[in-house]
């Protein structure tokens, strides 16, 4: 009945009706993947790996099925689609594509492969012992090569990988973007840091994580995000947020005894992508519709709430009470103090920490490395040297340990080569949306500091959420904003918050 409130044609509800089959293999997955990073006992990650290789691979099975390639196909010439069954044919077009060009048991292995990988991840950097994981990593690149042949490319291999994370970007269209922003943030650095604080005594005060798990869950209340109902929020290694479902989306954070603003922020920033699943369009439910178009729209709306909103004055005001309530280690310290201390500006060694300013070069060195590990000019032996080596280059420091360093994100154990670039045009894109957001909500700041979001979730769901994956990302902001990612808002937005 709720399809049929959008979906009109019959062909296309006879394709959903299929499609749902599909959905509840994704369904499934996505709980074991929760379940993984959360709460699985670590014995259990042979039987759980190989478990969802084998639902992947009935996904594949389902979604190349002849029968249903041709139902797609046949729909496809209709001409009497409206635009969501349009969007939903053009979604599985493309999911088909990508389904036959990969072979069934290469997805069934990478599965496999990267289940036991993130466990290995996992001990290698509690144990700082890259050797533990570097077996994995040579397993996934590998596997990332034949997907990227399989799947076809014009002038980089890179390029397949990473359009299916930004469906329509190649490495011109990222190497064009960072040469944009990568020389003026370099000259905005060196100038940000002779007047900016570049460190504060809370970075290094130990806090008492039972509170700050109340603040944060506090925050979410404020924010408006639905615990009783709809979401939830645990601890893992690694920050993330997983959209099982409409009625179901799930954010961690982690709690590492010093400096708050990181468990915080992190809980500000998977906020952001939580609140975007949960207000698609409802009637898109168990659809190719029901999730966000990308990785870099996903990303603007994590940064937009992290670095918009979440490290402006008027945040810091809306939750000082809290602060001041529930964290002993924040008493000494005015608002104006917490203020500077969300904002300080340096290089620094982990990524998810790193300000606002330095954060899209620490995205520069991983997209950097990703090609040439891909193109196999570099080994995984040779990884965590030209590691060292970037980011001298780019900030001026270099890691002591592999913790720090190579060993630092998860995204690699997931086989996910080509998602980086998307968080340096999420962060772009977060203050364009931000520069039309304060102008259609000129109380935007006002509403932040009184703790009122309802208009900013609203104007959120209106521009960006509800449509889902209708649109492919470049048609989505040229719906928006009549444009594409500008880094001209970046820049301007740097400059005006920290030297003018």
């Amino acid at each position: 009945m709720v399809i049929q409130m959008v979906f009109e044609n019959e062909k296309i509800k006879e394709i959903l009706n299929y499609y749902r089959k599909i959905w509840a293999l994704n369904h499934a997955s996505s709980l074991m993947g929760w379940d993984l990073e959360v709460c699985m006992p670590k014995e259990g990650v042979k039987e759980r790996s190989f478990a969802d290789g084998e639902l992947s691979m009935l996904t594949h099975d389902f979604i190349t099925n002849d029968k249903f390639v041709e139902m797609v196909e046949k729909a496809d010439a209709l001409e009497d689609l409206n635009e969501y069954e349009r969007g939903v044919i053009r979604v599985l077009k493309r999911d088909i594509k990508h389904a036959k060009a990969i072979p069934r048991e290469i997805i069934g292995e990478l599965s496999r492969v990267t289940g036991e990988a993130t466990m290995a991840w996992r001990e290698a950097r509690e144990k700082n012992n890259y050797e533990k994981f570097r077996p994995y990593l040579d397993k996934i690149i590998d596997l990332e090569r034949k997907i990227a042949d399989y799947l076809g490319y014009e002038e980089h291999p890179y390029d397949a990988l990473a359009d299916l994370y930004e469906e329509g970007y190649t490495v011109r269209d990222y190497d064009k973007f960072f040469g944009e922003i990568e020389k003026p943030l370099k000259t905005l650095l060196d100038k940000i840091i002779e007047k900016w604080p570049k460190e504060h005594p809370l970075e290094e005060k130990s806090y008492n994580k039972d509170m700050l798990k109340k603040v944060n869950f506090e925050i979410l209340k404020l924010f408006g995000y639905p615990l009783e109902t709809r979401a939830r929020m645990d601890v893992s290694a690694h920050p993330f947020t997983i959209g099982i479902g409409i009625g179901d989306v799930r954010i961690t954070t982690r709690y590492e005894g010093f400096d708050f603003k990181r468990s915080l922020l992190a809980v500000v920033h998977e906020f952001g992508h939580a609140l975007y699943e949960l207000q698609v369009d409802s009637r898109f439910s168990m659809t190719p519709l029901v999730h966000g178009v990308s990785s870099g729209i996903h990303e603007s709306q994590s940064r937009f709430w992290e670095n918009i909103i979440g490290r402006s004055r008027e945040f810091v005001n809306a939750i000082y009470p809290r602060l001041h309530e529930h964290l002993d280690i924040v008493k000494d310290y005015s608002p104006e103090d917490i203020y500077i201390y969300f904002n300080t500006v340096k290089p620094s060694l982990i990524r998810v920490e790193a300000d606002e300013v330095t954060y899209n070069m620490h995205i520069l060195l991983r997209y950097n490395l990703e090609k040439l590990m891909i193109t196999g000019e570099i080994s995984t032996k040779d990884l965590p040297e030209f590691w060292n080596e970037k980011m001298e280059e780019y900030l001026g420091i270099r890691p002591k340990d592999y913790k720090d360093g190579v060993l630092q994100d998860i995204h690699w154990s997931g086989g996910q080569i080509g998602y980086f670039p998307t968080y340096s045009l999420g962060t772009v894109l977060a203050t364009q949306i931000g520069y039309y957001v304060k102008r259609e909500i000129p109380d935007f700041y006002g509403k932040i500091e009184n703790g009122e979001f309802k208009a900013i979730r609203e104007y959120l769901r209106e521009k960006v959420h509800r449509y889902g994956k209708m649109y492919p990302p470049k048609e989505l902001l040229k719906r928006i904003f009549g444009e594409e990612v500008n880094p001209k808002y970046f820049l301007e937005y740097l400059e005006k918050k920290y030297l003018l």
